[in-house]
């Protein structure tokens, strides 16, 4: 992929957006979540903010726009635009509405699930309705989305659709400042690549500039003038990429401003090229808001034995852990199966021909496609959020009802779902570790002292701190909600888990141990179906089977070697 090159911003032009000294705490106990840290972007440039899931990257950014969310507080700085204060309260909304344009990192939350895709991205755009209907239909064709997809409501995009919306939504009205969130988490790479050539239409241009987070260091390298790398609460580590490796060994600091450092666009393209730069370095500070890097001991989901730390896959290997069923599953009877089950989009589209399932105790089969093709609507399919258009389920060889109010509890606890869009599994009301410990007392009749030691050690064993036991799901990262929604799940004690991009969110440190606590509850009986664009996710499965065509097609995945994804979108899916 071509990158421009471009001669840098000279240092001493005035930048566009600065912040000095920026930091943010909570003020109920003083927890700092951003220690002081300077941003400077310059005209027509991209800073990339890179770092663990947790970090403060999102905080960062809410920081700057002055949309923390209740309960922070931003404790010191100074936010500057064009060389003028940013002012905070009512004045900084109609700032931001009149320069801004910003995707969120859970972007089917913000939109309107009843409005068209037409009226979301053609909102903020002041022109007559001919003007307005022809630039949705330009930034749909851009961001490869099909043109009848306007008339669609947002809830029924699926989850890259939706981003790709939202990116639109944000790119409408040329904004003077482009904030993104994780533009691409929910995207196969070929997808994503349409969106890197949309935001790099900003680069360069006089009176434009981008803030881009990020934990893709591919999109970092590939868009980003300056990287910023935040570490931890109070731990920043900047890196350029002409380092060969980005961040390199963890450094801690005190409280401080991080540095950013400058990368020129030949470095950009080495690090692009270079295989070592296909994922973020996988290196990280334990700071306070970070846990160690190997969870906390847990207590057996399916059995009475301690899980030990569990066996990692070498990458570049298909085969199992020792102990793990053999390609294809064990050949005891299955644990899911689907008989001719074949899907539809709402308005009837066919989205997947009849087809057949066999899920094994402790197998796992992965299913990638690309963005739209319909993974996801096959997960609702099997958990019973969206009845298929024929065929039927079996759980433990009994007849399984296709929706999810017709099941009984057993059955409930059972299938347990992961989706890809943690905002909307999480009441907003309700603690996280309150929602962790509910299913062990519902389903599991524990009292509430014992429900709650348990939900600790489940958040502990996705890899996130005891501190956040008592926060809700608004305080938390995108990261980190998704590693709750995964222990939440857990609590059930399912028989089947059913994952829609569980590591999309997640730095590669926490999705490594996400993936092998996995692993370690596979080898004591629990079956595995994922959707995913993530290589490091599918190589873990007995089986990869692609999405494409109306068909599952077997396939083959190797981690980390630029794997892509190029069969063609269905419009509709989910």
């Amino acid at each position: 992929m071509s990158t421009r090159n471009r001669p840098p911003a000279t240092d001493d032009a005035p930048p566009l957006l600065a912040a000095g000294r920026l930091a943010v705490h909570r003020p109920a106990d003083g927890a700092v979540l951003l220690a002081p840290v300077d941003v400077r972007i310059g005209d027509g440039q991209v800073l990339a903010v890179t770092g663990p899931s947790g970090a403060g990257k999102s905080t960062l950014l809410h920081a700057l726009l002055d949309v923390l969310p209740r309960g922070l507080d931003r404790s010191g700085g100074t936010v500057s635009w064009q060389g003028k204060p940013v002012p905070r309260g009512r004045d900084a909304r109609r700032w931001r509405r009149r320069h801004c344009g910003r995707l969120g990192q859970d972007p089917g939350a913000s939109l309107h699930p009843l409005w068209s895709v037409e009226r979301l991205i053609g909102e903020e755009l002041h022109a007559d309705r001919r003007a307005r209907a022809e630039r949705v239909h330009t930034l749909l064709e851009t961001l490869g989305l099909a043109p009848h997809l306007a008339s669609r409501r947002a809830g029924e995009l699926s989850g890259g659709q939706a981003q790709r919306v939202a990116l639109a939504r944000a790119l409408a009205a040329d904004p003077e400042l482009l904030v993104l969130d994780e533009p691409t988490s929910a995207m196969d790479r070929a997808t994503g690549d349409l969106v890197i050539e949309a935001v790099r239409s900003h680069r360069g241009r006089p009176g434009r500039c981008v803030l881009l987070v990020t934990h893709d260091a591919r999109l970092a390298a590939e868009l980003g003038d300056t990287t910023l790398h935040i570490e931890s609460a109070v731990g920043m580590h900047t890196g350029s990429v002409e380092d060969g490796a980005g961040p390199g060994p963890a450094e801690t600091a005190g409280p401080g401003p991080a540095r950013a450092v400058r990368t020129s666009a030949r470095t950009r393209r080495a690090a692009v090229d270079s295989p070592r730069h296909a994922a973020v370095p996988e290196t990280r500070v334990i700071g306070p808001e970070e846990p160690p890097a190997t969870p906390a001991p847990l207590t057996g989901l399916r059995t009475s034995a301690r899980i030990s730390p569990p066996p990692v896959v070498p990458r570049g290997s298909s085969s199992a852990p020792a102990g793990f069923p053999p390609a294809g599953g064990s050949p005891s009877s299955p644990v899911l199966a689907a008989r001719g089950l074949r899907l539809t989009t709402p308005d009837g589209t066919p989205l997947l021909d009849a087809w057949d399932l066999e899920l094994a105790a402790g197998g796992s089969v992965a299913v990638m496609g690309s963005s739209g093709s319909g993974k996801t609507t096959l997960l609702h399919a099997l958990t019973g959020r969206r009845a298929p258009a024929a065929g039927h389920l079996l759980l433990h060889g009994a007849p399984l009802p296709p929706e999810t109010r017709r099941r009984e509890r057993a059955q409930l606890r059972a299938l347990q779902f992961v989706g890809q869009s943690p905002v909307g599994e999480l009441n907003p009301a309700h603690r996280v570790g309150g929602a962790v410990a509910r299913p062990l007392t519902v389903l599991h009749g524990l009292d509430r002292h014992a429900a709650r030691e348990r939900a600790r050690e489940l958040i502990g064993a996705v890899g996130l701190p005891p501190g956040l036991f008592d926060r809700r799901p608004q305080a938390l990262s995108g990261g980190q909600r998704q590693r709750i929604v995964l222990a939440r799940a857990l609590a059930a004690r399912p028989d089947v888990l059913l994952l829609d991009e569980p590591t999309a969110s997640l730095d590669p440190a926490s999705a490594r141990t996400v993936l092998n606590l996995i692993d370690r509850l596979r080898s004591e009986g629990l079956a595995v179906l994922t959707a995913t664009h993530d290589p490091r996710a599918a190589i873990r499965a007995d089986r990869v089977l692609h999405l494409t065509g109306r068909r599952l097609v077997p396939a083959s995945v190797t981690c980390h070697d630029g794997t892509t994804d190029q069969r063609t979108e269905t419009p509709g899916a989910r």
